[in-house]
């Protein structure tokens, strides 16, 4: 885990990255002519085939992700693809909000000295003083703007004296309006490999444009009131 964390500003270098490996990912099917094992339904089928073990599976992997430091937006993306935008969405929230728990116990209970030992020196660090400001209102707001990676900022919350209702709640509906938009995106990407760019991918396209101006509006509106959750 590094020694630094960035600056901790909203930024659209990560959706920009996001569009660029879309991008190359079409590029790379279309040259390789996979397009005909990217069929959404054809693989919404296959998965359904498992009956229950699916999801379960799913949701166990979604669980072990934060705790084992593993990505959690290509699951995401998974979650739309394999299951759809409804359950998508239902299977997503609940996996990530379960992971993210997981991260925040072990590192309450289990491994508390090592991970203050990596977050010494960092913008994480002081975390504490800015819970005890603020509450689960910071724990919504590391949620709704992505700036820490998801499985550093599980383990950060851990070390603070914040109750962990407060932070399984604030979790599960601070993730909820990005959660929906990636994966209501993701649930229709694959028309694109097929050559298509559906209404419904354009609504996708749409509603990451609006989750992306959320972190805007929110500290729009606190500075107006005076007040910062800047970390």
């Amino acid at each position: 885990m590094p020694e630094a964390i960035p600056t901790a500003k909203p930024s659209t270098l990560k959706p920009l990255l996001f569009i660029l490996l879309v991008v190359v990912m079409i590029i790379g099917v279309r040259l390789w002519h996979l397009d005909q094992y990217l069929e959404k339904e054809r693989l919404r089928q296959f998965v359904a085939g498992y009956g229950v073990w699916g999801p379960i599976v799913y949701l166990v992997i979604w669980t072990l992700a934060p705790p084992l430091l593993l990505p959690g937006l290509p699951i995401t993306l998974a979650g739309g693809v394999l299951f759809g935008p409804v359950w998508g969405v239902v299977y997503v929230i609940f996996g990530a909000t379960s992971g993210g728990t997981l991260a925040f116990l072990v590192a309450r209970y289990l491994a508390r000295d090592w991970v203050a030992s990596k977050l010494r020196g960092t913008r994480l660090a002081t975390l504490d003083e800015k819970v005890a400001r603020e509450g689960w209102e910071i724990v919504a707001f590391t949620r709704l703007v992505p700036i820490f990676p998801f499985f550093l900022v599980n383990y950060a919350f851990g070390l603070t004296r914040i109750r962990l209702w407060h932070y399984v709640l604030a979790t599960f509906f601070g993730m909820l309006p990005v959660t929906a938009a990636y994966v209501y995106f993701s649930a229709n990407v694959l028309d694109l490999f097929q050559g298509k760019f559906s209404k419904e991918l354009l609504i996708g396209v749409l509603l990451l444009a609006l989750v992306s101006l959320i972190p805007f509006a929110y500290k729009k509106i606190k500075a107006r009131k005076g007040e910062s959750l800047d970390i």
